[in-house]
């Protein structure tokens, strides 16, 4: 990820605290959310390796190319999926922006260390817009879900899975900002 070292560590801590609490939720008794749970978590493992500062590490040449082929296949899974419930259209635009990304600074590699300006401004303006426009609608979603009653175990709270997907769209709007 390009942009300075501590706000690159802050998207980190985010991304891997949501993967995690998403492996969490791969344990609800409820199967639909048990498969978007496990999608939820690749992708938020994935943007934590993604927003390490390029300062303190360069990935090697083929990561880039792997990265794109292991978010092409969620993205196939994720159409799969997008037949019998439209939320995973979301997680299909997810790992587009990841495979765009990928393919981004493996076209790029030595722009992609805090100069910007390598992606495509048209795609990574509509992704943006989607992604901004995501977050806003997730946060007004949260709302009235804070004060409701909690029930269930960790991986059965659904504000806490809302709360999970807002922070993946911010984390992809910032990581769309410094493309």
């Amino acid at each position: 990820m390009h942009g300075p070292a501590s706000p690159g560590w802050l998207l980190v801590a985010l991304c891997a605290a949501t993967g995690a609490y998403c492996l969490l939720r791969m344990r609800s008794r409820v199967e639909e959310q048990r498969r978007a749970a496990g999608g939820e978590a690749l992708m938020g493992f994935g943007m934590a390796v993604m927003a390490v500062p390029a300062a303190v590490f360069t990935p090697p040449s083929w990561a880039w190319p792997a990265y794109a082929v292991v978010f092409g296949a969620a993205g196939v899974r994720a159409l799969w999926a997008a037949r019998s419930d439209a939320h995973h259209l979301h997680h299909l635009v997810g790992t587009a922006a990841m495979v765009y990304m990928a393919v981004v600074m493996a076209a790029a590699p030595d722009r992609h260390h805090g100069h910007g300006g390598s992606g495509l401004p048209v795609v990574t303006g509509v992704l943006l817009l989607y992604f901004a426009g995501y977050v806003l609608l997730s946060g007004t979603r949260l709302l009235p879900v804070a004060g409701g009653t909690v029930g269930g175990g960790w991986g059965d709270r659904p504000e806490l899975a809302r709360a999970c997907r807002l922070s993946m769209g911010i984390g992809m709007v910032a990581m769309l900002l410094t493309l």
